[in-house]
């Protein structure tokens, strides 16, 4: 896993009857190859990942690998949480090909910091691919403190995290307790530049499937010291952002993607499709961008 700035956690085209639409997957992930992206990240959050079959996550795994491996990296979301099943589907991502793995925080059955401690460290023994720790509270009800996380870092394979507890505290004191080569992902767009500030080297990303190249531009300043300018692209882009989570991710960006002529298709259950309302809302937003000309 190299330190890439932008690495998109990639929605999950369907098919009209929600069927994975493989061949519309190859098409994003070709896109954003094109368009700012250092990596995708595929079957996470934004993928639909607790929808999607173990069959289905490794085809995807390897068409899109087969697609854009070597242009740009390819990140497999294989946690889980059932460490068993986690090991299984990891196995089965390198077998595919790709770059590297994300491991969410195990999720409904709150292991404890030991426990989860343990969960990452039994995948990591098995595993030959860099590791990328994912936590998101908000979603999984467990949050990966600190400490946790500077013990996981004296593993070799466990290279990055990426961190959506929307808590600068902790992402500073993830940095002061782990190696410099520890590479720290914001988890939240609205967030990137923050972390980069306190640290971080990136981000994982939603509103890089319309804007990549401006994200981009954005981290590249700050590394530069051109910091001013970074708050500009920051700010000008905060609407956007924001416009991309009115409702369940990744409800607005499919549908963003949709508006613009991409075809997404929709949502699994038990999401289901904005509401007229929003979806204006969306639209003026995108208008506002010059995205829809």
């Amino acid at each position: 896993m190299q330190a890439g700035q932008v690495m998109t956690a990639m929605v999950t085209p369907m098919k009209k009857d929600r069927s994975v639409d493989y061949e519309q997957a190859v098409r994003l992930a070709e896109r954003l190859a094109e368009n700012g992206s250092d990596a995708v990240v595929i079957s996470g959050t934004t993928g639909e990942s607790p929808t999607l079959t173990f069959d289905e996550k490794v085809r995807l795994f390897s068409e899109i690998t087969n697609a854009v491996g070597g242009r740009i990296e390819v990140i497999a979301g294989t946690g889980s949480y059932n460490t068993e099943e986690t090991l299984r589907l990891t196995a089965a991502a390198e077998r595919a090909g790709v770059d590297g793995i994300m491991l969410v925080t195990p999720y409904y059955n709150k292991p404890s910091q030991e426990g989860l401690y343990q969960h990452f460290k039994t995948v990591a023994e098995k595993a030959s691919l860099p590791i990328m720790l994912y936590n998101v509270p908000g979603r999984t009800s467990v949050n990966l403190l600190p400490e946790t996380v500077a013990r996981l870092a004296e593993i070799d394979n466990i290279v990055a995290i990426k961190e959506a507890s929307g808590n600068l505290e902790q992402v500073s004191l993830v940095r002061s307790l782990t190696p410099d080569g520890f590479l720290i992902y914001s988890g939240d767009d609205v967030l990137t530049l923050p972390i980069l500030a306190v640290g971080g080297c990136g981000v994982v990303s939603v509103a890089s499937h319309l804007v990549g190249k401006q994200i981009k531009a954005m981290i590249d300043n700050f590394m530069q010291g051109e910091v001013k300018e970074a708050i500009n692209t920051h700010l000008e882009l905060l609407p956007l952002v924001r416009a991309l989570f009115i409702t369940t991710n990744p409800v607005p960006v499919k549908q963003a993607l949709e508006i613009l002529g991409f075809e997404t298709g929709p949502v699994r259950q038990p999401l289901v499709e904005m509401s007229e309302e929003e979806k204006q809302t969306l639209r003026n937003v995108l208008s506002r961008y010059g995205l829809l000309e």
